[in-house]
């Protein structure tokens, strides 16, 4: 993948609807989510999703398929695997790395850790 195509993909997911409706597809897999399930799930007015959507599709990372009268939008896994590999080509200055790079575990959020104390401080 040439550096410019990944500057694009990167600066389409650097919005938090972008972003958000990306990670969406994602989780919905191949098939993708018809444009009103993905407003529906966001809260997104149809002229704002189409911008984004629109923004998706111009990076390369969303596909579009019409079904009668419904439009579904995919996520483009192998757009997606491009934009990691390059991004991950040289990592550990080529050498197998393995578990240094290994995705790490999800934790709690940063609004739940700030919460936590401050219950805590009220309880006593």
């Amino acid at each position: 993948m040439e550096s410019k195509a990944v500057i694009r993909a990167l600066g389409a997911l650097a919005h938090e609807s972008r972003l958000a409706i990306y990670r969406l597809l994602v989780q919905a897999g191949p098939e993708g989510l018809a444009v009103g399930a993905i407003g529906g799930k966001l809260d997104l007015a149809p002229a704002t999703l189409s911008f984004h959507l629109a923004g998706l599709r111009h990076a390369g990372l969303v596909s579009e398929r019409r079904e009668g009268r419904t439009l579904f939008q995919a996520a483009d896994f192998g757009a997606m695997n491009s934009v990691i590999g390059y991004l991950s080509e040289n990592c550990c200055q080529g050498a197998d790395c393995g578990v240094a790079c290994a995705p790490k575990p999800k934790t709690a959020s940063k609004e739940k850790s700030r919460e936590t104390p401050a219950r805590t401080r009220r309880r006593r």
